[in-house]
């Protein structure tokens, strides 16, 4: 068996090459100068290794993709073997080639040719090729009617865009014939049948169905063109359908450009996740649509919806929106069936084998004696920290200082006194006074020793039992004193009094009095035309007078008043 290898020129020649031209084995030395260079080339220290037109070759590529086989005929470092050699390249067709259609342009064959076309006589197809309609007798017997010839064209050799091209080969016009016109077409059809129905129900009389007839062809046009955001209008149906946003909204994929940041599908227009990790969820417009999935009654809602498949598949029919109520409450009643079920469960295993008591310890933490105290002990097993001494509190309230003192009433002690440490005031309500206190202290005692002033003798302090029996004692005394001013002034006040009323009495006005008399007149005359008006178109609180009357008013009315017990009352004008 022997094998043929189509080798390039410069490949023969490398073969008929002697063999001291051939390469040579590398010495361990050299091999190992090679690899540290390949290293340092890696690393960066050492320059890169440049091609024959100057570029330099990255070194990290493999050596069997940057060392070119031995045939190649290459004598420095290259990359050239890996691209396209330019001898096996295809010429590529322009830009736009498209395959030519339609048929020749020219004179068209009289009688049949050999080798054309039995059916229709044309020579750029055979008969199985054609694509007119299969004659009676064929144009090869009668002769008549030859079929033009259509362009013959080699195949094209398209560029790797040209073959990817959706619209390569396209013709505007023969879209432009096909869409356009015959819509226009359509449009005119339909204008025509539409004047033609008008004029119809008019030469009828039939005006008003005509008006509706028109309104409705109005408004199905003028639907089509509504545009509101969010919403589609259908015209068959009598629907708004709405978008899953509106345009006006922000993009969820723009509250966010890190490229890192929550996923959005741009598909059903969802971001599950927060795009503002980190930050406060009250400042933020938008925190995922995760939150609707798990707030409210969505985890509920999706239970119910997976108790209700679970019922479907066990036998009974009920649906979540058909019957939501029969739902919950089949729901209700399988999960209070569940809980007696293992109440009954646990209970016969506890009567069976017992045990009922060990349920009803306390937590494990507690049976071990675990304690927060912190204990350090030595090498030698001696404690080092953690068991010191308990500090004995009382009862009081300790470390409260009063009056802006930082120590407490007896942290100071000087000639038989006691004071507060920190402004050394020997009185015990007194403000603190800080380190001015202690000065003036120190100057009273200094010159008290001095002899310059006598010291202030204090009353010896009262225990509290002579301070409550001298309260007391004063409480006692302001009451007697009290109760004695309270009956001199009711024996004082009760007789002028009695005196006052006394010529009160024969105080009154007679002008007064007059005036008042006059003016009881008015009222009772307007009194008496209000009560002969209806109760209901009378006003609101016409015969009273929020006004406290004087003592001739008073007089006026006891004089004006009827008594139906008095004996002179029908001798009275």
């Amino acid at each position: 068996m022997s094998f043929q290898l189509n080798l390039p020129p410069s490949a023969v020649a490398k073969l008929a090459k002697t063999e001291d031209d051939l390469p040579k084995k590398v010495s361990r030395e050299e091999w190992r100068k090679q690899k540290e260079l390949e290293e340092a080339r890696k690393a960066g220290t050492a320059p890169a290794m440049v091609d024959e037109e100057g570029k330099e070759i990255n070194p990290h590529i493999p050596q069997y993709i940057m060392q070119a086989p031995w045939y190649y005929g290459v004598d420095a470092a290259t990359l050239k073997h890996q691209r396209v050699q330019p001898e096996t390249m295809k010429p590529v067709s322009e830009v736009g080639a498209w395959y030519k259609r339609g048929v020749k342009q020219g004179s068209v064959a009289t009688k049949f040719r050999k080798g054309a076309c039995q059916n229709c006589g044309s020579m750029t197809h055979q008969k199985k090729d054609c694509f007119e309609r299969p004659r009676k007798i064929g144009a090869k017997f009668t002769g008549d009617d030859i079929a033009p010839d259509e362009h013959l064209q080699p195949n094209i050799d398209f560029s790797y865009e040209s073959k990817r091209d959706r619209w390569n080969g396209l013709d505007p016009e023969e879209h432009q014939k096909k869409i356009h016109e015959e819509f226009a077409r359509i449009e005119e059809a339909k204008r025509t049948l539409k004047e033609q129905s008008l004029d119809l129900s008019l030469m009828e009389g039939d005006s008003d169905k005509t008006e509706k007839k028109t309104d409705s062809d109005d408004e199905d046009k003028y639907a089509d063109n509504i545009d509101m955001p969010g919403q589609k209008f259908e015209t068959k149906q009598r629907i708004t359908v709405r978008n899953l946003r509106i345009r006006e909204d922000t993009a969820k994929y723009l509250y966010n450009l890190d490229v890192n940041s929550a996923f959005y599908d741009p598909k059903t227009r969802s971001m599950r996740e927060n795009p503002f990790q980190g930050k406060d969820q009250a400042e933020v417009k938008f925190t995922g649509d995760n939150f609707v999935r798990f707030s409210g009654d969505a985890a509920e809602f999706a239970s119910n919806q997976v108790f209700a498949w679970n019922a479907y598949e066990s036998g009974t029919d009920v649906h979540l929106q058909a019957d939501p109520t029969r739902l919950a409450m089949l729901n209700k009643e399988v999960e209070k069936r569940k809980d007696d079920f293992k109440t009954s469960l646990k209970e016969g295993v506890l009567a069976k084998y017992g045990g009922e008591e060990h349920l009803q310890a306390p937590p494990k933490h507690l049976l071990m004696a675990q304690t927060e105290d912190y204990v350090e002990y030595s090498r030698h097993g001696t404690i080092i920290k953690g068991n010191e001494k308990p500090v004995i509190r009382s009862k009081y309230e300790e470390d409260v200082y009063i009056n802006n003192h930082s120590s407490v009433w007896g942290s100071f002690w000087s000639n038989g006194k006691w004071g507060f440490k920190c402004c050394h005031s020997t009185i015990k309500e007194s403000y603190c006074t800080g380190e001015a206190g202690k000065e003036a202290a120190q100057n009273e005692i200094l010159a008290i020793e001095n002899g310059d002033e006598s010291p202030v003798e204090e009353e010896p302090q009262k225990s509290l039992l002579e301070q409550h029996q001298e309260k007391m004692n004063g409480k006692k005394r302001k009451k007697k004193k009290k109760k004695n001013k309270h009956k001199k002034h009711k024996k004082k006040s009760s007789s002028e009094s009695s005196s006052e009323e006394s010529e009160d009495e024969g105080k009154i006005n007679a002008k007064k009095l007059k005036k008042a008399l006059t003016k009881e007149d008015e009222h009772r005359k307007k009194a008496e035309e209000l009560l002969q008006i209806d109760e209901r178109k009378r006003p609101y609180n016409s015969m009273y007078e929020a006004v406290v009357p004087t003592e001739e008013e008073m007089e006026a009315w006891r004089m004006k008043n009827l008594r139906s017990d008095d004996p002179m009352a029908h001798f009275k004008s």
